[in-house]
């Protein structure tokens, strides 16, 4: 099996910083190309296209385009999504070393795993180290017996989140069919991936959406977004737009933009389309359909 490099947006930082720059480190991976994740398990065969860096590790065969387009939440930031640690002094020691080493990183976590290495979970991001960090190693780890992907499974678990927790009053609702299924997805007006994604949505029923107009790959996304949630009716004004290139009308309201980003910075998300399901989980990229269905289907 070929462990393929997910981040590598983290990987230019932590290489600036190694080469002692943590100034350089933080702009290195603000500007790298990062692997799509996802945090769901897809085929051999799925392709997932993605502007994104959160969630699972792509298997092997997977055909992943992702951008990287924020960092992490600054210090005192709500973050959702992530369990809690128990103390453990030989860890925090490790975070510690880390700290030195890599100025320019918020460390989230660090915990002991089953291997005898340390995990070090920057933000929805996973690598590994020894006790005295005296090397850094990326991600996806693989248990040899078992044929798991690790980091992917730490990943799904770190990603997920109860979907009622959302505020979906933040969102645009569209109910299709009996809207038995329930997605949320975090878009930008400008993603190529996410019109993807909206293409294959109109392939499946019984679903309601949940759209979260998500900023942040244009200086003109937040006016877009803003001029979509004002129409009188933005369900359809984002469908037109997204499937058809209709420019939405300029509006002026009281759109819930800097909400919707700052929701998005606490829960992770860094790239677009991310979508959350009604079993809690998250995938991020522009599924096939039978990867959706499945994901939709899921209890």
């Amino acid at each position: 099996m070929t462990l393929r490099i997910a981040i590598a947006g983290l990987a230019l930082a932590l290489s600036a910083a190694l080469a002692g720059g943590a100034a350089q480190a933080q702009s290195g991976a603000a500007a790298g190309t990062a692997a799509s994740s996802a945090a769901g398990q897809s085929g051999a065969a799925d392709k997932v296209y993605s502007t994104t860096r959160v969630g699972r590790q792509p298997a092997n065969g997977d055909k992943v385009y992702s951008t990287e387009t924020m960092g992490r939440p600054a210090n005192g930031d709500k973050v959702y999504a992530t369990e809690s640690v128990a103390p453990d002094p030989q860890a925090d020691a490790v975070r510690k070393r880390f700290q030195v080493r890599f100025s320019g990183m918020d460390v989230t976590a660090v915990r002991r795993t089953p291997y005898g290495l340390f995990e070090v979970q920057l933000g929805m991001d996973l690598v590994y180290t020894d006790e005295n960090v005296t090397w850094v190693m990326e991600g996806p780890l693989i248990d040899a017996a078992t044929r798991r992907d690790v980091t992917r499974e730490r990943q799904e678990k770190l990603g997920a989140i109860p979907f009622d927790q959302l505020p979906l009053d933040l969102a645009i609702k569209q109910v299709k069919g009996d809207g038995s299924r329930r997605v949320a997805i975090f878009e930008d007006p400008n993603c190529g991936y996410c019109k993807q994604l909206r293409k294959t949505l109109q392939d499946v029923d019984n679903l309601t959406i949940y759209t979260f107009l998500y900023p942040i790959l244009a200086p003109d996304s937040a006016v877009k977004a803003r001029d979509v949630w004002c129409a009188d009716d933005p369900g359809q004004a984002w469908d037109d737009w997204m499937l058809r290139g209709r420019t939405p009308p300029s509006r002026a309201c009281s759109a819930p933009v800097d909400k919707v980003v700052e929701l998005g910075r606490q829960l992770l998300i860094r790239g677009t389309p991310t979508l959350f399901f009604d079993n809690g989980t998250r995938l991020s990229g522009a599924l096939p359909l039978d990867m959706l269905q499945a994901r939709l289907d899921a209890r």
